[in-house]
């Protein structure tokens, strides 16, 4: 079965590195791992970070323009090689969906959605337009993944008849990963790590409150590794500073050896969270075993298993994130009680259990690997 993919947000084959971009090519694979022959023929980003009506207009008018084309394009072909099902994700008011509902509409196939956020509060003011065309796609939805546990109440109030939710908790793709043996020590200095990009608003929060809550804790206590880079870095370094030695910066890693390697070298993943969606960070170090201190936003509880794969703590607060980091400096044994549920979290979280939600859910005919 053939099924378009749109991502409005980040297509999974843009160049800059995020979170975003890495579960669009997740999906991709759980598509594929599925059974569906997977097409993408938009990469418009719809993206309007700061409510620009006409920016909106414009990208909303490139968008049908395309899925004009890719409907001409489709109709040429034998019945049998065209899309059966159009699937989006990460579609909300500030990256609306046009091209997908458009082109699901002109072939009269399904059109569903992954991480689909409704926002009432945005039906008036500067993202009035893109909060009706999401309104609009997700309206046209026959199915939406919640990937987001707070995403589920908004959508069950305003979803239409006829359409279902289906929890699709996020995942990750061992197999992508190399193995590689655990280094970390258990015992002061703990070897912290972050990795984030560094970008103006949440990302530069987050360090801001991680810098704040490691000016609270024993200077010889821990180390930090720092594992990022963008336009914010500067403002990241200037956070830092104080600290000197204790921390060590290696840039943008895109390598996945290396970055596995600090995972599985690091006793704590340590990121605020501001604001995040869930934090495919925060697998990717269960995944080597790396245990996570955490903010408690958004998705973050359902990849930081509180108690079990972490420790989660209230939202911008670095007096409490301080705590959480000296209590395990204080009793570095339930680290590996943290590392071993870390461990188990990210089996649990694989592509063939995504793959399977996405087969029944959508009807795909393929076999899932073994």
């Amino acid at each position: 079965m053939r099924v378009v993919f749109s991502a409005p947000l980040k297509p999974p084959d843009h160049p800059d590195p995020s979170g975003d971009r890495e579960v669009a090519r997740l999906l991709v694979a759980a598509l594929q791992a599925a059974g569906a022959t997977v097409e993408i023929p938009c990469r418009i980003r719809m993206l309007d970070r700061h409510g620009d009506a006409t920016l909106t207009e414009r990208l909303a008018a490139e968008a049908t323009v395309a899925a004009e084309q890719y409907l001409d394009e489709c109709r040429s072909r034998p019945p049998q090689d065209r899309p059966r099902q159009v699937f989006c994700y990460h579609l909300h008011y500030k990256a609306p969906d046009v091209f997908g509902p458009r082109v699901a509409a002109g072939l009269g196939v399904p059109y569903c959605v992954a991480e689909g956020s409704r926002a009432p509060k945005r039906a008036q003011g500067p993202w009035a337009a893109g909060h009706r065309l999401a309104e609009a796609a997700l309206d046209a939805a026959s199915t939406v993944f919640v990937m987001n546990p707070r995403d589920r109440e908004v959508l069950e109030r305003l979803r239409p008849a006829g359409q279902r939710l289906v929890d699709l908790p996020p995942f990750l793709d061992a197999a992508a990963w190399p193995a590689v043996e655990a280094t970390r020590r258990g015992k002061a200095p703990l070897r912290l790590l972050a990795v984030a990009m560094m970008r103006e608003g949440d990302k530069l929060a987050s360090y801001r409150l991680l810098a704040a809550a490691l000016a609270l804790l024993p200077p010889d206590g821990w180390t930090l590794d720092v594992v990022g880079d963008g336009p914010a870095r500067s403002a990241v370094d200037a956070a830092l500073a104080p600290f000197g030695h204790r921390v060590t910066r290696h840039g943008l890693v895109r390598d996945r050896s290396r970055l596995a390697a600090l995972y599985a070298g690091a006793d704590l993943l340590v990121w605020p969270a501001v604001n995040e969606a869930f934090g495919m960070v925060f697998l990717e170090a269960a995944l080597q075993g790396c245990p996570a201190v955490a903010g408690r936003y958004g998705g973050v509880p359902g990849v930081v298993l509180d108690g079990d794969s972490g420790v989660l703590v209230p939202g911008g607060d670095p007096a409490a994130f301080a705590a959480a980091i000296a209590a395990l400096i204080a009793e570095p044994n339930r680290l590996a009680a943290l590392s071993a549920g870390a461990r188990r979290l990210a089996a649990s979280r694989g592509l063939a259990g995504a793959a399977a939600i996405l087969r029944d859910a959508l009807g795909l005919p393929g076999a899932l690997p073994a």
